[in-house]
């Protein structure tokens, strides 16, 4: 008696509760938003230990292009999440999870040290018809949500800049499936190529298409995404390198050796960014960056680089983009990264491509498990690590000679003649990796591989290879697979 009674109270606490959920998982559009953009602009910036947001301005800046049957985040995947607040009724009407440079900033060196940084950021969001409450989150060490920060908004304000789209930027409508809030918009964002150039950047244009609708899913769902080409010439040709001392004018104002990494290329100019890609509605952004030597990045919600005219293009766009769209981590461990911990330990991580096993019984991929393998799967570990981390500290080695003759200004034919070198060595060592995982006796098979996240010990991938883990022409694992599938579904149901 005394049981039913406590599951009769439960279920009496719950149902307002799970009542609440499921109205807010049916927000109605039309009755709270306007089929047009707000662009809300804020600066973030602290340190490792603290972190405050302070609004800039305010856009209202064209079309939606987002899902407006689905408009509470299901996944909730990043480390911010942004919600937006009905005033009158106070009910929850978009939330949408994301992560941003500041947030990788917290990981490095200089966080640690007490550096504080500021860095410019966006939230997009349907335009509200009454005023809102924007509030944003982050997560503390133990994936917890906590708010820091709350703005009133209202959408009638004289303040709410409405701006024409930046000019002098040329779109080029390269697949066109249906109206934006039933497709996946991506706009590639054309850097570093003069006006001199528009010839490439039609030519890059394509060939990347071509590479996206090889892999899948995509390839099998074309039908469910637009895709815009965008460009603004850039005063030079090229991208920042300040390991080897060149700076570049270019429009989104790109840099390799992001956070101290010599491979990783962002931009910080958030503004000149969202300015240019106003020009078309998009879910997400490409920044196709106009440089031969291998280097990009990916940030949830955010965007990804890539580079046009390395050997390693196809895997560079197809891997970044799975971190930009559906908040894959990366699954390799051996290469350096400029990040203190970027998963805690004895924390489960909330991408769904990694996991530190907390509960080897309820592993978040199990239903993908192959039958029969052992949790965690022994693999090949060892012997893999002996080889990779061996090449890893050549590779580094040969590209801190490279930067140092280019600061020095060595005779171009000796840089050239280095760079050579590391591309055939890095091509080689490609082919030897995909050859040893191919050879595994767990190729081809689901089941949870020690090593990922940048961590060689207490985290786990899915599968013994993946585009997310090592380089080359390969497809994404079942279990990164199922979790792009169902990101596209959300953006075009």
């Amino acid at each position: 008696m005394k049981k039913i009674n406590l599951l009769l109270l439960s279920l009496l606490i719950l149902t307002p509760f799970l009542f609440a959920v499921q109205n807010q998982a049916k927000v109605d559009f039309n009755r709270f938003f306007f089929d047009r953009t707000m662009r809300i602009d804020y600066y973030h910036l602290g340190d490792n230990q603290q972190e405050v947001i302070a609004l800039d301005k305010i856009y209202d800046q064209g079309q939606w292009a987002g899902p407006v049957k689905t408009l509470i985040d299901p996944f909730m995947r990043g480390r911010y999440c942004a919600r937006v607040y009905d005033v009158a009724s106070g009910q929850l009407i978009f939330a949408r999870g994301f992560d941003s440079l500041f947030g990788e900033y917290k990981t490095t060196d200089e966080a640690l040290k007490g550096i504080k940084r500021a860095f410019h950021e966006s939230v997009l969001i349907p335009y509200p018809k009454n005023k809102i409450t924007l509030a944003i989150e982050v997560r503390d060490k133990n994936n917890n949500f906590h708010q820091i920060f709350s703005q009133e908004i209202d959408p009638a304000s004289i303040f709410i800049i409405k701006e024409k789209p930046e000019p002098g930027v040329k779109v080029f409508e390269l697949v066109k499936s249906g109206p934006p809030s039933k497709k996946v918009d991506l706009a590639f964002l054309a850097e570093g190529y003069t006006a001199a150039e528009e010839a490439k950047v039609r030519k890059d244009l394509d060939k990347f298409v071509a590479v996206f609708f090889s892999q899948e899913p995509y390839k099998s769902l074309k039908n469910k995404f637009n895709i815009y080409g965008v460009f603004k010439p850039s005063a030079e040709s090229g991208c920042d390198e300040p390991g080897y001392g060149q700076f570049k004018q270019t429009a989104l104002g790109c840099s390799f050796d992001s956070f101290g990494s010599d491979r990783y290329l962002l931009t910080d100019d958030n503004r000149r960014v969202r300015d240019i890609a106003a020009n078309v509605p998009y879910d997400a952004l490409m920044i196709m960056v106009n440089h031969n030597r291998y280097g990009g990045g990916g940030i949830y919600n955010l965007y990804c680089t890539f580079t046009t005219d390395n050997q390693w293009y196809e895997y560079l766009m197809l891997h970044e983009f799975g971190h930009s769209f559906t908040g894959l981590a990366d699954e390799y461990y051996t290469s350096q990264v400029a990040y203190n911990e970027f998963y805690p330990r004895g924390v489960e991580p909330v991408e769904p491509n990694i996991t530190a096993l907390l509960n080897p019984r309820e592993v978040k991929w199990k239903k993908l498990l192959t039958p029969g393998l052992a949790v965690p799967t022994p693999w090949e570990k060892e012997e893999f690590d002996r080889f990779d981390l061996a090449y890893q500290k050549t590779r580094q080695e040969i590209n801190e000679k490279i930067a140092r003759m280019k600061r020095e200004g060595a005779p171009a034919e000796e840089i050239a003649k280095l760079e050579e070198e590391s591309e055939k060595l890095s091509l080689e060592q490609g082919k030897k990796v995909e050859e040893f995982l191919a050879k595994s006796k767990y190729a081809g098979k689901v089941g949870v591989f020690e090593g990922a996240g940048y961590a060689s010990t207490g985290l786990y991938r899915p599968a013994v290879d993946c585009i997310m883990f090592t380089k080359g022409k390969k497809p994404y694992c079942p279990v990164c697979l199922e979790a792009i599938k169902e990101m596209i579904k959300f953006y075009a149901d």
